[in-house]
């Protein structure tokens, strides 16, 4: 895959799909190589947060979700379950959670006995942030099904905002990162353009263009990102509109 530009006003065009993570995996199947189990890794710490999401929704305690959570991945990547992976449906997130409901289903028993200190720490889970971000999911009667989905979205949009902050602050524009993220999604609202002018000590035409090729950016390494958790090209944008679905819940 291409890799993104590390210059922010440098626009790029559509991600270029040749090896991605997840195609990494699924070409491997059942014949694991140190790569596929690398990308897989990857991967998993990346998106352990909507399964911890999808586990304290189904009633579990946060101490018995991130066991659960982390004996899923333990069994993932030790067990090279990857065998199960089908190539017509060989999206990551799809895998995912169709793993941890197995996993659930079949090995709730045998992990819920491993407990703390028995247990292999395969992916590193950031307890307060966690649980912390989870006591902030609504309330509403949503399904653990659904709040995996809207999870997800939300991981991969934040994935994409950190990777834009860091590539603004290493070319030392932290200070326009911060000042045009909030026009990224959204309406043009050309009282908040003047105002966003007047911050910066910029003409606002000048904003404008900045806000655009930030916006051109930020699409670019959506797609990548997305990109690196679907096996084939065609599926790139159906799951372009399922992150854009999920969002709106």
């Amino acid at each position: 895959m291409t890799t993104p530009t590390s210059n922010p006003n440098q626009a790029r065009p559509g991600a270029v799909f040749v090896t991605t993570r997840w195609s990494v995996v699924v070409a491997a199947g059942l014949a694991a190589s140190s790569e596929s189990e690398r990308a897989l890794a990857q991967l998993c710490r990346a998106y352990w947060y909507p399964l911890y999401a999808f586990v304290r929704r189904q009633g579990h305690s946060p101490q018995d979700a991130e066991d659960l959570t982390q004996g899923f991945f333990a069994h993932l990547l030790e067990k090279k379950a990857l065998g199960a992976v089908e190539r017509e449906k060989g999206k990551f997130r799809s895998f995912l959670l169709a793993s941890l409901k197995n996993f659930l289903a079949n090995d709730w028993d045998r992990q819920h006995a491993a407990k703390r200190g028995g247990k292999h720490s395969t992916i590193s889970l950031d307890d307060d942030t966690a649980e912390a971000r989870y006591l902030r999911e609504p309330s509403h009667d949503a399904t653990p099904e659904k709040l995996y989905e809207q999870s997800w979205a939300l991981t991969v949009l934040e994935t994409i905002l950190h990777q834009l902050r860091k590539e603004y602050t290493a070319a030392g524009k932290g200070h326009l990162f911060e000042a045009l993220q909030e026009h990224l999604i959204g309406d043009e609202d050309a009282t908040a353009y003047a105002s966003t002018a007047v911050q910066l000590g910029m003409k606002e035409g000048a904003v404008r263009m900045a806000v655009l090729r930030m916006r051109r950016h930020f699409g670019y390494l959506l797609r990548n990102e997305i990109a690196h958790t679907v096996a084939e090209p065609g599926e790139l944008e159906e799951e372009l509109r399922h992150l854009v679905v999920s969002m709106r819940g």
